[in-house]
């Protein structure tokens, strides 16, 4: 009797109890990587978030990992750091995590998040004192202005004369009422110069200074100096990013990931001592599984994922979620206000589909040991849901072709997923989406 696809997938695949023991094997698969790379198919399904903290602090408890770094921005993200290496400056969780105030600050803003933070500082406070403490870092560049303002007050603080002539720099961006979008079309069209060379030449000064910065201030100035330049770097990279927008999706695509790769290689650097930092790192699928096995590379797009592969090969681990029905937090446009929708089932012919079909509520697979197996490896697609999920345009909006074993080294499937709760809830989320059964339960 030959199996049917699902069956063979049920064969292989590895159930979730919810127990502690549950990600053994998946640990063992990470091994000695240094970087563990762990994604998620939409951008709030509370399950992916809790999952991937569970398995993030497996890792920080048992393989050491001292780097958490989020697809978030830098200023916002180094607020939460401070707050779980011990600073007082904010009184608890919620505070720390206010930072996160642009859209969508469900994200970052969200209920596992505030778990996993305090779970982050206790950890630190509690830690072996032979041990790293971890860090919580933002990998993004959104934040061209945030990221200025904390150069300027680094500055202000070390050298006024360098301060003021990084404000001459950086008021270059003066006109466009702090939205960099105008900025990047005024430049595109013609309409102004370009901030490139100011913000190069700032970024240069801020180097050439680091060594006078620390031999006055000591150790303590180490990590400040660091976060300054991250931020006069990311300044750079920024102006650079909102400029392509009007190039194209792959101009500024690439920019950003590659943006995100550099961080992650400069805190490495930064925080390299005795022992090589571990990383984990926390994005969408559509940035950590590898773009080669995608539609992406068809359109020329790279992403952290493929970027970290072919920089470190096996030392890179390479993890996605799915699922195929149940609720999600996501707006019907940008800057929306959040929504409680519906996840449709999943797409004839999708990987999600193929899982569903198992009848196993919770599983993962190991796709270096079953990825080659034909019924995983050919081409099927597969869904993503960002901060936007337009229903009505499913197939166009959020499904897209991939080849699951290629993108990654294991998958971790949630059949019926809910919505993470945000800590900000309006009526709008409260009320929900009602069921495409409604008024009838069938």
């Amino acid at each position: 009797m030959t199996m049917t696809d699902a069956e063979f997938v049920r064969e292989i695949a590895q159930p979730l109890s919810g127990g502690v023991n549950d990600y053994d094997g998946l640990l063992k698969l990470i091994g000695d990587a240094q970087f563990v790379l762990v994604g998620e198919a939409t951008h709030g399904t509370h399950e992916f978030y809790s999952e991937r903290a569970a398995i993030t602090k497996r890792l920080i408890a048992e393989k050491g990992f001292s780097v958490v770094a989020i697809e978030a921005d830098w200023p916002d993200s180094a607020r939460v750091h401070r707050y779980v290496r011990g600073n007082m400056a904010d009184a608890n969780t919620n505070e720390a995590l206010s930072g996160f105030s642009r859209f969508p600050i469900w994200m970052w803003r969200n209920t596992v998040m505030v778990d996993f933070v305090e779970w982050l500082r206790r950890f630190n406070r509690d830690i072996d004192p032979k041990q790293a403490p971890v860090g919580f870092y933002g990998m993004d560049l959104y934040s061209l202005h945030a990221s200025i303002e904390a150069v300027l007050k680094y500055l202000e603080k070390v050298d006024p004369d360098s301060a003021k002539r990084a404000q001459l720099r950086y008021s270059c961006f003066d006109h466009f009422s702090r939205k960099p979008q105008k900025y990047g079309y005024a430049t595109t069209v013609g309409a102004a110069e370009p901030c490139e060379e100011a913000v190069v030449e700032q970024l240069i000064e801020l180097q050439s200074k680091a060594a006078e910065f620390l031999s006055r201030d000591g150790d303590v100035a180490a990590e400040e100096l660091f976060f300054a330049e991250q931020n006069a770097r990311l300044v750079k990279n920024a102006e650079q990013y909102y400029r392509s927008m009007f190039r194209g999706r792959a101009s500024s695509w690439n920019l950003r990931d590659r943006h995100m790769v550099e961080t992650i290689e400069n805190l490495v650097a930064h925080l390299d001592g005795s022992r090589q930092p571990k990383a984990i790192v926390w994005a969408h699928n559509s940035h950590l599984g590898d773009a080669r096995a995608t539609e992406m590379s068809h359109y020329g797009e790279v992403n952290v994922g493929q970027l970290m592969r072919e920089r470190f090969g096996d030392e890179a681990a390479l993890i996605g979620f799915s699922t195929h029905h149940g609720t999600v937090t996501a707006a019907s446009d940008w800057g929306a206000p959040a929504e409680r929708k519906n996840v449709r089932p999943a797409l004839r012919g999708s990987y999600e589909e193929l899982f569903h079909e198992t009848g196993l509520p919770r599983f993962w697979i190991d796709l270096q040991g079953a990825g080659q197996i034909g019924v995983l490896q050919q081409r099927r697609i597969e869904r993503a849901i960002g901060v936007i999920y337009r229903p009505e345009t499913e197939r166009l909006s959020h499904y897209f072709h991939a080849r699951l074993p290629e993108q990654f080294d294991a998958i971790i499937h949630i059949d019926e997923t809910c919505a993470v709760e945000p800590l900000e809830q309006t009526s709008l989320w409260d009320a929900g989406e009602l069921p495409e059964t409604y008024p009838f339960k069938v």
